[in-house]
């Protein structure tokens, strides 16, 4: 679930790719990258780096230390970058995106969101053709696909590239003079198209546009390629298949003030507390939601149910998302969360939160609310309980490490010491949007793989 953006056309290129990304960090906190048109040949790892947007970039050479780049040195009018949050690959430098490759005179950089399926098929196909992967990140594999294509035009190369991987995926593309926009054909992923002083834009979601107020202008359409270069725009598509939006976009990723799927995410999140008031309604003093995540649904409820909605837990921001870390997850939840314990003491809690993976991090906060004074705490999650694996691009733990797969409704109630504990239904939650419920994938709760 990465974090990309691309810009075409602006003499600032770099500077605006920075601020977007920032628009997008909630995507991705271990590595951020920015390749611009004029420094593409002599990217490699000048342009990336570990951690967070603020922490690898800085304005000038004479701020950047080891480790730091300067945006000044990142020259060119068309500009693509990225944060990251590993599936495929491990967490580390050399798979920082985006990835360049320079072959036969033509140099491309890339950046990606999503996991494809077929990666390991293909990444040993290729191997006993001669190729040499310098990553061990799924992305590689469409670049040297992309170099392998007698197609003249780039966006026939990415075309042929695309054509040959399965799974999901959002990219941005870029060469010397163009840019390539792409998603795969059942638009698992978010991706759209933006205007900023006659420049094109392109990002993962669109709160990266309110971030540099730029003017969003359409999603990409699932299997559309989009080029764009001096003589415009031109698109070419995939085979068309059934639209899948990941619906954990809405529930978790995706921040509250985007607009995805046709939808604005904070509208949806407030759906899914509204209905689930109705399908676990509990006698209680104030609803608690667990920041940020849970905060729009537990509005929800609130509206719904008539319990007054209080900020009963304090969120530290100087930590990053702990469902998208590495690791550490649990002792994140420790520094993240603090309980206020006046508003806590001797009430009865409605806990709303978007999900429970492994349940250790519910537990916790279970713990800091009973610690704190509370009375009672009945726990309410905005999504069906996670059964299953997801294989396009959320690190969800093996089958076995999803709780929700090997123990009841009262067991997992039982493990986090709750007093009563309802999931929102997947039928509930697919009437909270206005699309057609057969668009969606839900494969975590149901174990359905469109692919």
């Amino acid at each position: 679930m990465c974090g990309i953006f691309a810009i075409y056309g602006h003499e600032k290129a770099a500077r605006i790719t920075y601020e977007g990304l920032f628009g997008l960090q909630h995507r991705g906190q271990e590595s951020t990258g920015i390749v611009t048109s004029d420094g593409i040949k002599v990217c490699k790892d000048k342009c990336k780096g570990m951690g967070l947007v603020s922490e690898v970039y800085v304005e000038t050479n004479k701020e950047a230390k080891e480790g730091r780049v300067a945006l000044e040195d990142l020259i060119g009018n068309i500009a693509i970058g990225h944060v990251r949050y590993s599936t495929t690959g491990d967490s580390s430098a050399k798979n920082a995106q985006p990835i360049t490759v320079n072959h036969k005179g033509n140099v491309y950089a890339i950046a990606h969101n999503g996991n494809l399926t077929n990666y390991e098929k293909l990444k040993n196909e290729l191997e006993n053709q001669g190729s040499v992967f310098k990553t061990s990140s799924d992305t590689e594999i469409i670049l040297h696909l992309l170099v392998r294509s007698k197609k003249r035009s780039l966006e026939n190369k990415v075309y042929d590239a695309l054509n040959n991987v399965r799974g999901a995926y959002s990219l941005v593309l870029m060469s010397k003079d163009e840019l390539v926009a792409a998603r795969d054909p059942h638009g698992f992923r978010p991706l759209s198209l933006g205007k900023l002083d006659g420049a094109y834009v392109v990002a993962s979601e669109t709160c990266a546009f309110d971030q540099i107020g730029a003017e969003h202008v359409k999603d990409i359409a699932p299997g559309e390629i989009l080029r764009i270069n001096k003589e415009g725009e031109k698109s070419v598509f995939l085979l068309e298949n059934q639209h899948k939006f990941c619906i954990f976009e809405y529930i978790y990723m995706a921040r509250p003030n985007s607009y995805v799927f046709n939808e604005y995410v904070h509208g949806v999140r407030e759906e899914f507390g509204r209905q689930l008031a109705m399908e676990h309604p509990v006698k209680a003093d104030i609803i608690v939601p667990v920041p940020d995540s849970g905060t729009y649904a537990a509005w929800g409820y609130s509206q719904k149910s008539g319990i007054m909605l209080k900020f009963g837990l304090s969120r530290n921001h100087y930590i990053p998302r702990t469902f998208i870390q590495p690791s550490s997850r649990s002792k994140s939840v420790e520094l993240k969360l603090s309980p206020v314990k006046k508003i806590l003491r001797d009430k009865k809690i409605v806990l709303v939160d978007d999900s429970i993976v492994r349940a250790t991090t519910m537990g916790k906060i279970v713990q800091m609310a009973r610690s704190a004074g509370a009375k009672e705490v009945h726990v309410r999650i905005s999504s069906p309980p996670t059964m299953h694996p997801c294989y396009y691009g959320i690190d969800t733990p093996t089958k076995e490490e999803l709780i929700a797969s090997s123990k009841t409704l009262e067991e997992i109630k039982s493990f986090i010491k709750a007093d009563s504990l309802g999931y929102l239904s997947k039928e509930g939650m697919l009437k909270c949007t206005r699309r057609n419920k057969k668009e969606f994938c839900t494969a975590c709760f149901d174990g359905k793989y469109p692919i």
